[in-house]
């Protein structure tokens, strides 16, 4: 299975859009949202144009731009799924979690419990290893402060892409 995980979109549709043609065109059947979408109508965008599972966190930049809990009704039994602050999932055996933050991401990754841990906030794509736990940032859509980037993993192989738009 193939998942994509993107982070600080921050309004920035033509990039998101970007992220979706790939996502089409690779097969990606997962998107894991690490936040700062930045506005209700970019979660909307999200939804609806990408027709696999969508796992969302908010970030800061999502605070005061739309309400967690109505847009979570807003939501509910569709392919969206928002968590309020930290996300978990499992896919083909990987325990995985999910913030924007990254001393919560570190804090998840020490803890032992996840395989992998993504976040975003720094726009900075990153990897390190924390014991067996990878932790990574993909980076960030919005192509502020560094290039736009966000990666793809493969399930089947384990292995990690990053995608640079």
């Amino acid at each position: 299975m193939k998942i994509a995980i993107i982070s600080d979109i921050h309004d920035n549709l033509a990039n998101l859009q970007k992220v979706l043609d790939y996502c089409q065109k690779e097969s990606v059947e997962t998107i894991i949202c690490c936040g700062d979408t930045a506005s209700e109508e970019t979660v909307e965008f999200l939804q609806t144009n990408f027709p696999g599972k969508i796992l969302l966190v908010p970030g800061n930049m999502d605070a005061g731009y739309w309400d967690y809990k109505n847009l979570s009704e807003k939501f509910a039994g569709t392919n969206l799924k928002i968590f309020p602050s930290v996300g978990e999932a499992e896919f083909d055996g990987y325990k995985v979690a999910f913030v924007h933050f990254p001393e919560k991401a570190r804090e998840l990754a020490v803890s032992g419990k996840y395989d992998l841990v993504f976040y975003g906030h720094t726009h900075q794509p990153w990897e390190e290893k924390i014991g067996h736990c990878r932790l990574i940032n993909p980076g960030n859509v919005a192509n502020i402060r560094y290039p736009a980037t966000f990666a793809v993993w493969d399930t089947d192989s384990g292995k990690l892409k990053l995608i640079r738009l």
